[in-house]
């Protein structure tokens, strides 16, 4: 059975905060609140 998709923006969002260390910054640069940031990954 094939293992469901990734969401692009899940993986954009995950990506922004591991390299910022910090959802607040992540958050900031994709536009989005922290929490809608949290809620995607």
């Amino acid at each position: 059975m094939p293992r469901p998709r990734l969401p692009l923006n899940a993986l954009r969002a995950f990506e922004a905060a591991a390299r910022h260390q910090n959802l607040t910054r992540a958050a900031g640069e994709l536009c989005v609140s922290q929490a809608a940031l949290s809620h995607q990954i």
